[in-house]
């Protein structure tokens, strides 16, 4: 046996190495005694790489700073457009580094004030990339013209500069770039087309607030650029929308438009200014105005934020095989990023489809989408070429919807279509950690793309 005083001796150095032991753990990152997430997909049953209640809630709202310009303006009574609208534009335009700014009530209707008031109209024709959200197109057929798609550059998802003049005809009286998802479009070239041809260009910049060519912000660049401010975009409001440009006669037209075709200047309500042209009633209210000055002032940054995101997720994803970032042209000197996107190659995930890869990455936490299906080919086109309106302004064989179909065809956009993935611009706004963890699940669902696959087949 051993003495009685050695093995007291040796219990209490004992106990002591293992209180100190607990006590250096507990000093410790938790990380380091975490559980390693599970090598195998969510959705084969492993542990899901990120929640989704995790993600950047959108839109944001700050109440200690962004309610006090709301809460004046409520309690003030003056609601229709007034001071607050007229400070929310010069800030806008502002930051912009626009001359003028005019806000309406959403981003469509920007568009088609601004096509109105550069005279395009029934009989006119447009020429708009198929890669885009349907309001491009309706804003067009709203003002009586007829939309002319050109495809997309399969890299950038923009419309593609080079297939642009092949489809200008005498009718052709304008081009509307939309620099879609945030990414910008190449305007350089678009602009000199434009200029070679006498065509007016208004951008589509709805998706882009405070992207950059060459230091220069998109929407500005051309005759004149347009805006929303709908709930989901960069700079959110609910609704609304604005139209920029350094022409004082445009934007002075645009102003009587929106407000019954009353000269720029009139107040609100007034019924003796007389109106100048037909117009429709647009206008931007004061409590609009109040929650775009909230959100103004931490825009900037958050664009940063999603600059930096966007690249180092780009290069932590860009190597698995099958997925294919975006491309931005290289005078881009910062994009928007209102979505992020890829293209999805299933040959490389074992024949794995889009929709089955979609179902595993959002079991992974990440939520995605497959974006636009092709718009060109939609049926309210044929529809809207049925209108008494359209049929007294063009040929018939211009609104056979075969021959329009055929003459119109973009086969880049709609291969782009039946592969594009998309992350929301919230998702952006998270930590590098955050970017690692949605590489992660991609990369989970790469190495078990045989297993996923068999799965959707039970």
């Amino acid at each position: 046996m051993k003495n009685p005083d050695q093995t007291r001796r040796e219990f209490i150095k004992n106990n002591a190495l293992a209180v100190a032991g607990a006590a250096f753990a507990a000093s410790l990152p938790t990380t380091l005694y975490a559980s390693p997430k599970s090598a195998s997909p969510a959705i084969l049953g492993g542990d899901p790489s990120w929640s989704v209640a995790k993600w950047p809630k959108w839109p944001r709202w700050n109440p200690e700073t962004d309610e006090k310009k709301l809460l004046e303006v409520m309690r003030s009574g003056v609601w229709s457009r007034a001071e607050v609208v007229t400070e929310f534009e010069e800030a806008w335009a502002d930051a912009l580094g626009a001359k003028r700014s005019l806000a309406v009530v959403n981003g469509t209707n920007a568009l088609v004030t601004a096509i109105s008031q550069f005279n395009i109209q029934a009989g006119d024709e447009v020429l708009v990339p198929p890669y885009t959200f349907i309001a491009t197109v309706s804003a067009v057929l709203t003002n009586g013209a007829m939309p002319v798609f050109v495809d997309i550059d399969p890299l950038t998802y923009q419309m593609d500069p080079a297939k642009i003049e092949a489809k200008i005809t005498p009718r052709t009286k304008a081009i509307i770039p939309v620099h879609i998802l945030g990414l910008p479009a190449d305007m350089d070239k678009i602009m000199a087309i434009a200029k070679k041809h006498n065509l007016i260009v208004i951008e589509d910049a709805c998706q882009a607030h405070l992207a950059e060519i060459d230091h220069r912000k998109v929407g500005t660049i051309g005759h004149a650029g347009c805006f929303s401010f709908q709930n989901s975009k960069n700079l959110p409001i609910g609704e609304g929308g604005a139209v920029v440009s350094n022409d004082d006669a445009f934007i002075d037209r645009c102003f009587s438009y929106t407000n019954f075709g009353n000269p720029y200047g009139s107040a609100v309500g007034a019924v003796g200014a007389g109106a100048m042209m037909q117009g429709t009633k647009l206008r931007f209210s004061e409590y609009q105005a109040a929650v775009g000055l909230a959100q103004l002032k931490r825009l900037d940054s958050e664009t940063t934020t999603r600059n930096e995101n966007a690249t180092y997720l780009k290069s932590q994803i860009k190597d698995i095989p099958g997925i294919v970032p975006y491309k931005l042209y290289d005078n881009v000197t910062r994009a928007a990023f209102h979505l992020f996107p890829f293209r999805y190659k299933q040959e490389d995930f074992k024949g794995l489809s889009r929709a089955d890869f979609l179902k595993a990455l959002s079991a992974e936490g990440v939520p995605c989408s497959s974006g636009y299906t092709t718009l060109n080919t939609q049926p309210f086109l044929n529809e809207t070429f049925k209108s008494k309106g359209f049929k007294n302004s063009f040929a018939k064989d211009a609104l056979d919807i075969k021959n329009y179909n055929e003459k119109n065809k973009c086969p880049e956009n709609n291969l782009l279509c039946s592969e594009a993935v998309w992350f929301t611009q919230n998702m952006i706004l998270g930590t590098k950690s955050d970017m690692d963890d949605i590489a992660t699940a991609i990369e989970k669902i790469h190495k078990n793309a045989e297993k996923i696959k068999n799965l959707s087949k039970k």
